[in-house]
């Protein structure tokens, strides 16, 4: 296996400490938002067999039988199928949602047809894959997760008082649960933006006065994105709060957003984000409609299925990934993890070894595919692989 050498990507929302703290090194006072591990082009993990550090995704591209395994490569292609990150949000993420596979597609061809840069601001489809995810707190962590049923969000939005409020209260009341979801999404991100701006800041003030976790999350949100239509957008969303080894699964069309806490997250290795507002980046309205889901859903918490082995699995309905967890107690037997699917392991507390290969908290390992891999040690680790 191959210790990975991994990019802190510092985005603008990122935590200035827990990856700092997670990896024992001192904070920068810049943000450190994602530690990627896996072969996305953008940042990929870096390994050294002797040569001095390569790319991951180059020594895959190499060799994909041997690194990936002949049932990988040919169910997914010749690229690692899932990307492994530590999230550490510090302030909130952007209200997104993600394409099905036929969206992407056709999406993609839609815009390379049309000529649009891929680097264009304003493309939507960066490329043909779909982006299903999971979340892992590692910490307490907050998000946003898909439609309340609307007369929650009605009664959420009436207790506010404001007027400017009030016909999306009864579109809400109204109508039947996709007409009424699809209809004030649309209402609250194509008002006029001065309009709007005066609404969140009523809508802010009066959260700050009532209190509760929606209130609260709203008037953070408003704190973050003062004017944004995003801000009344939440309020049709789902408050979770996870604890530390609960998860969120994110499919296709799901609106949702992540607002503080760090997370072990695996997606799909894609790119395709539909932005809903809490950005300034592009929002593009009629796409962004075409791909909701317009129906309340429970956010669903998982929580890990122990097996006799000790593996702990989140259960998910897709194959690009499969995200379990082990948590070894001192003087417990190796676990055998050797797989005929890659894998990645990361570490997150203590101290685990990978054979000869030690592993501190924020660290992790490349596992090819049939490579024999026996996990030991006091502490938690990630495994990360694909169902193939």
């Amino acid at each position: 296996m191959d210790r990975l050498a991994n990019t802190v990507r510092p985005y603008a929302w990122g935590s200035t400490t827990l990856i700092p703290e997670l990896l024992g090194t001192d904070p920068t006072g810049e943000p450190q938002a994602e530690m990627w591990m896996g072969a996305h082009p953008g940042a990929p993990s870096r390994i050294d067999r002797g040569a001095g550090e390569t790319p991951l995704s180059d020594v895959i591209a190499a060799d994909p039988t041997t690194e990936l395994g002949d049932a990988a490569v040919a169910k997914f292609g010749p690229r690692l199928p899932f990307l492994l990150k530590v999230l550490a949000a510090g302030a909130p993420l952007s209200l997104q949602v993600h394409p099905d596979l036929a969206q992407a597609q056709r999406g993609y061809a839609d815009e390379e047809s049309a000529g649009v840069p891929l680097g264009a601001p304003h493309r939507n489809y960066k490329d043909a894959n779909y982006k299903p995810e999971l979340i892992c707190a590692l910490t307490t962590f907050e998000g946003l997760c898909g439609f309340r049923a609307p007369e929650e969000s009605a009664d959420l939005l009436a207790a506010l008082d404001v007027d400017s409020l009030k016909p999306y209260v009864d579109l809400l009341r109204a109508h039947p649960e996709e007409a009424a979801l699809r209809e004030v999404l649309t209402a609250v991100l194509s008002a006029d933006p001065q309009e709007m701006a005066a609404t969140v800041a009523e809508a802010a003030a009066a959260c700050e006065r009532l209190g509760g976790d929606p209130y609260r999350a709203c008037a953070t949100l408003a704190h973050h994105f003062p004017g944004d239509p995003g801000v009344i957008a939440a309020m049709l969303l789902n408050h979770v709060r996870l604890q530390p080894g609960e998860a969120l699964f994110l499919g296709a069309g799901v609106p949702h957003a992540y607002l503080s806490g760090m997370g072990v997250e695996i997606m799909a290795n894609s790119d395709n984000v539909l932005r809903c507002g809490l950005t300034p980046k592009h929002v593009d309205v009629p796409e962004l409609l075409r791909v909701v889901r317009f129906e309340a859903t429970d956010p669903g918490v998982l929580r890990p299925e122990a097996s006799e082995t000790g593996e702990e699995l989140y259960d998910t309905p897709i194959d690009e990934f499969r995200l379990s967890r082990f948590v070894r107690a001192e003087g417990g037997a190796p676990t055998d993890l050797t797989a005929a699917t890659p894998q990645i392991v990361l570490c997150t507390a203590g101290a685990v070894e990978l054979d000869d290969l030690r592993l501190a908290p924020g660290q992790a390992a490349f596992v090819r595919a049939g490579e024999k891999a026996e996990l030991s040690g006091t502490g938690t680790a990630f495994r990360a692989t694909v169902v193939a």
